[in-house]
């Protein structure tokens, strides 16, 4: 057992491109779900409606990054507004509902065989992120960095880049939360009608939650995109969202940090669990060979996790660094 090798992929797994985009989705599924109440099982969407933006708009129209990167946004603000303005004045289970059913939706049409000359159906777009690497300062053929933190020229832009959008959307976020407009989207999670008897528009403020949430999920999609220099449908299906919701949960809900701890921890536990089936198999650790092949750890990897999640839940259900009064939710 390569025990170093095993360690040490964990830790750039925390650091990595993946881990960045995560908390970026989680942060804004906790200004849904955390601070306002909101149970948005779509957050996926707003991810694709993101990277297709940028994906679209510069291989098909030629448009500047820039520009690519404001149409990504406008299209995650316009789908939060299809979405919200009719669903969020019903109960929360029909948000829910709407959302998961939309971001399926949304996959579904960008993979469909009309579409292919538009979205590039269900081979996605690719090669298209090329601008955004002429701005690297970073020679892509040289490592840089100190061991385990090592990483190729292309790498290690992404992933600065995806950490610096990390902290923006989480200045952001504390600003947010500790002006007036987050103190009352946490009223609202906690008593929707005595926010209401207070004067306050309860309706408006949970829509302008879920652009900010989406716009923010919209980030993490084009980070993703660019980072792999590719959009595939299929990178986009509702098990993500519900990723996003374990890294929320197991770093806490209703803090505006804890998302980021969440994702580094949950992708340096993938690694390490993979890590260690993987060596295990190969090396006949306790024989672990003779009950999993190699094609197995994939899954077994998350059943592993879900177990530890599933005690998280049990013995503390707010999560690693959450408050416990914070999942007292007015649903």
């Amino acid at each position: 057992m390569d025990w170093g090798n095993i360690i040490e992929n964990a830790l750039r797994a925390g650091v990595s491109r993946e881990a960045a985009v995560f908390a970026i989705a989680a942060m804004g599924l906790n200004v849904h779900f955390g601070f306002t109440g909101l149970l948005n099982f779509g957050q996926v969407g707003f991810m694709a409606i993101g990277a297709y933006g940028v994906g679209i708009g510069i291989t098909y129209y030629g448009w500047h990054p820039a520009t690519a990167f404001i149409v990504g946004i406008l299209g995650c603000v316009i789908l939060a507004l299809l979405l919200g303005l009719p669903a969020l004045r019903l109960r929360a289970d029909y948000l829910a509902i709407v959302t998961i059913a939309a971001s399926e939706i949304i996959r579904t049409v960008f993979r469909s065989v009309s579409l292919r000359e538009f979205s590039g159906g269900s081979n996605g777009i690719n090669g298209f992120a090329g601008g955004f690497y002429y701005f690297n300062p970073f020679d892509p053929q040289q490592e840089y960095g100190i061991a385990p933190f090592r990483f190729f020229g292309n790498q290690l832009w992404i992933i600065l880049l995806g950490w610096a959008i990390v902290a923006i959307v989480t200045l952001i976020t504390f600003a947010l939360m500790r002006a007036p407009w987050g103190r009352v989207v946490r009223s609202i999670r906690e008593d929707e009608d005595a926010a209401r008897a207070l004067g306050k528009n309860a309706y408006g403020y949970k829509v302008q939650s879920l652009i900010i949430g989406g716009v923010m999920g919209g980030l993490a999609g084009m980070v993703l995109s660019i980072g792999s220099q590719t959009v595939q449908p299929d990178s986009y299906s509702p098990p993500i969202t519900f990723f996003l919701y374990t890294v929320l949960i197991l770093g806490g809900l209703g803090r505006v940090w804890t998302p980021i701890v969440g994702s580094i921890i949950f992708w340096m536990l993938l690694s390490l669990t993979d890590n260690f089936l993987r060596e295990a198999v190969d090396n006949r650790f306790l024989g672990i060979n003779n009950i999993m092949d190699g094609v197995q750890v994939g899954q077994v990897r998350f059943m592993l996790v879900g177990a530890g999640l599933a005690l998280l839940m049990i013995f503390r259900p707010q999560g690693l660094f959450g408050n416990k009064q914070e999942m007292a939710l007015e649903l």
